[in-house]
């Protein structure tokens, strides 16, 4: 990519942070956190799972149904049975939509029928789920796309740091990477007690799971202590749909 297509990308994800913004106000009864993974690879259950049903908690997971049974960032993808037991055990299946291909390389027509392609997919295996919120590929997104996510989502969350509360556009919520290249500059015990005391929502995203994750990964102990550290400022923690639909009554 030259320098010019940087340039111009950059251009355009500013211009979707700060114009075409559909405020909504954050006013949770409580502080809340909700946890998400994106893509996802296959320790986001098999290593997530367990952990998140010990603390007794729902995430949400992020889907491409193109990068089922297959690998990306060199780590093995999603499997169906995958997928078909976590929305089983509760938790929730978001889009990501169906090939992670970034908004900035798609026109409007070709992130409808990604959309499109992802959600029969997915309704295909889980007897007809509909999903209702979106993250965003690698954070990516861009005025046009804004308006065509917010035709078929509730929200969609994107990756700009930070604690949600008061007005926020939910066509791109703030998260934070629950990410080995990003946990050692996060003070996550007083992004909690921010949370709380703004009765603000914090949202986090990762990917992979294991004792040696990938830049975008974390390891077991970090998905834990980041629980732990939730319920430990009385956060209230639930997927990201489940959230958002209490937070916006």
């Amino acid at each position: 990519m030259t320098n010019d297509m940087k340039q111009i990308d950059q251009l355009r994800r500013r211009a979707a942070r700060y114009l075409d913004i559909d405020p909504v106000a954050i006013a949770p009864a409580r502080g809340v956190f909700s946890l998400s993974f994106d893509d996802f690879p296959a320790t986001a259950w098999t290593e997530a799972g367990p952990i998140l049903a010990d603390h007794g908690v729902k995430a949400t997971y992020y889907v491409c149904g193109g990068l089922a049974d297959g690998v990306n960032m060199d780590r093995d993808q999603f499997r169906v049975p995958h997928l078909q037991a976590l929305h089983a055990a509760g938790h929730e299946v978001g889009c990501h939509t169906f090939g992670h291909t970034s908004a900035l390389r798609m026109d409007a027509e070709a992130l409808r029928l990604s959309l499109d392609a992802n959600a029969a997919w997915v309704a295909e295996r889980l007897d007809g789920h509909r999903m209702t919120t979106f993250a965003w590929p690698f954070g990516d997104a861009t005025v046009r796309a804004k308006r065509v996510v917010r035709e078929r989502f509730a929200m969609a969350r994107g990756v700009r740091d930070g604690v949600n509360a008061g007005r926020e556009d939910r066509a791109l919520i703030r998260s934070i990477g629950l990410e080995s290249r990003r946990l050692p500059g996060y003070d996550l015990e007083a992004l909690m007690a921010e949370t709380a005391a703004s009765k603000g929502w914090l949202t986090a995203y990762g990917h992979d799971v294991s004792d040696r994750p990938t830049d975008y990964g974390c390891t077991p102990a970090d998905l834990d202590g980041v629980l732990r550290a939730a319920k430990a400022a009385g956060l209230e923690i639930a997927p990201v749909g489940v959230a958002w639909a209490s937070i916006t009554q």
